[in-house]
């Protein structure tokens, strides 16, 4: 039957917004579920640490407990004797409750057994857990990030912010800069020249704006600027959507030059004056170096009024030839990952 209902003014917008409010439920429901489960986990290790510790309880009460608990509740996945190992594990890791329900319980179990795997130190497994709520990463790209040591790096660039930024951009501009980045995702032979390292970042460019970070958005390389009836061309240009900024990238295969400052301050300069929107914050500069000598890129920054950070980066090693052919591809080994994970969640 054919809907004969006569247009009424206001109904597509009144039907937009119960879809938004559907959707945003159906997403709180799946987070409150997650964080139950979560909670829940736990409470189990907590509980598990108690008994052995006041009952004396050995290590083979997990074993046993295992198989109750799975003949209790046959059609629950997850109480296999190493996710329960796990549990105790993580009740360890957080003795907190108020953390675990305000941070820990906001990602999924399955990233949680990841930051227990691969990060020892306290500190560094919290960093690992507000990055991922705060920029949704899946849980691939969580161990890609723990593996690339990226709390090690984080904000580790040597910068004048201090100096050129005022407070809080300075602050958050010192942590969106990292040294070292890894470009491990490039095959460049160690003479590559700096054009072919530009175009093989852009090649790459989903995996670069992920190592650079959330908020990098691609303007252009060799991005063309006039100045004073001459051209110049900057070779990466990036626009920060949280910072509100340009950021100008000048890569360099060599060691760092004082004389590159000096070329970046005025990258930074034109950028700010041709390109800048008054509701824009101040450019930022950003050289990447193969190597750098901290005590001459102090000096080099010194006296610069432009913010300016440099940071080194690093190229996948070569593997010897004899070697080549005899590891394993990203491919066997993401497949060989996702099966550990089928294995953690469905025991």
């Amino acid at each position: 039957m054919a809907d004969n209902l006569s247009p009424m003014d206001g109904y597509d917008d009144f039907l937009q917004e119960l879809k938004e409010r559907i959707r945003s439920a159906q997403v709180k429901a799946a987070l409150s579920v997650n964080r139950e489960l979560v909670l829940l986990y736990w409470q189990i290790g907590r509980e598990i640490i108690t008994r052995q510790q006041q009952q004396g309880w050995g290590a083979k009460v997990i074993e046993r407990l295992a198989r109750d608990l799975k003949a209790a509740f046959p059609d629950m996945k997850g109480f296999s004797a190493r996710n329960l190992k796990y549990m105790r594990a993580f009740a360890e890791a957080y003795p907190d409750e108020q953390i675990v329900q305000q941070l820990v319980a906001l990602i999924p179990w399955g990233h949680n057994v990841r930051i227990l795997d691969a990060v020892k130190d306290a500190s560094a497994k919290l960093w690992y857990v507000q990055k991922t709520i705060e920029n949704g990463w899946s849980r691939n790209v969580l161990v890609h990030q723990i593996e690339s040591r990226l709390y090690h790096r984080q904000g580790k660039a040597t910068t004048n912010f201090e100096n050129t930024l005022p407070k809080p951009q300075s602050e958050l501009a010192q942590q969106l800069l990292k040294d070292p980045y890894n470009f491990d995702f490039l095959s460049l032979g160690k003479e590559a020249l700096e054009r072919e390292l530009e175009k093989a970042l852009i090649e790459h460019i989903r995996d670069f704006l992920l190592e650079l970070g959330v908020g990098f958005a691609f303007v252009g390389s060799q991005y063309h600027l006039e100045v004073g009836n001459k051209d110049f061309y900057i070779d990466l240009l990036f626009y920060h959507l949280h910072l509100r900024c340009y950021v100008v990238i000048d890569l360099k295969i060599e060691d760092f030059q004082p004389e590159f400052s000096g070329k970046m301050s005025f990258y930074v300069s034109a950028v700010d004056d041709l390109l800048r929107h008054p509701d824009d914050q101040p450019t930022i500069g950003m050289i990447l170096c193969k190597t750098k000598n901290q005590t001459i890129v102090e000096y080099a920054l010194r006296e610069m009024n432009k913010p300016i950070g440099v940071s080194t980066y690093q190229l996948r090693d070569t593997l010897p030839e004899q070697l080549q052919g005899s590891l394993p591809t990203i491919e066997q080994l993401e497949a060989e990952l996702e099966t550990l994970s089928i294995e953690v969640e469905d025991e």
